[in-house]
């Protein structure tokens, strides 16, 4: 698993991408109350608003951490939004996405330098 520095977690198999977001993140951003998700096809260049997470404290965008396109979505989370709060690195996974471009991975953190990373913010 690789780590962003906007708290999004990325399982690579192939070339598909899982995304979601920390735990760390769902921590911060309180009960989770509403997921908007991207559609299936889109096509989002990295850093691109791919989609929307509301909780009881802020809404939040969740960025499309590589390239590429939209494969698949977390239906579940538009019924039970509250599994980004219960599993958010497992079942609370947002969308799956076709990478373009692999080496777009190359400066994301592994786990151990994502808990180094927090413990530079606090």
């Amino acid at each position: 698993m690789k780590y962003t520095e906007d708290h999004e977690w990325i399982q690579l198999d192939g070339d598909i991408a899982t995304i979601g977001v920390s735990a760390h993140a769902a921590e911060q951003l309180g009960d989770v109350v509403y997921v908007e998700l991207p559609e299936v096809g889109a096509e989002f260049d990295k850093g691109d608003d791919a989609a929307v997470v509301e909780s009881v404290k802020a809404a939040s965008e969740i960025y499309a951490p590589l390239g590429g396109v939209i494969t698949a979505v977390n239906e579940a989370l538009e019924e039970t939004p509250e599994t980004v709060n219960a599993a958010p690195e497992t079942d609370g996974w947002f969308f799956k996405m076709k990478i373009s471009d692999a080496s777009e991975l190359d400066g994301m953190m592994d786990a151990e330098a994502y808990k180094k990373f927090l413990a530079s913010e606090d």
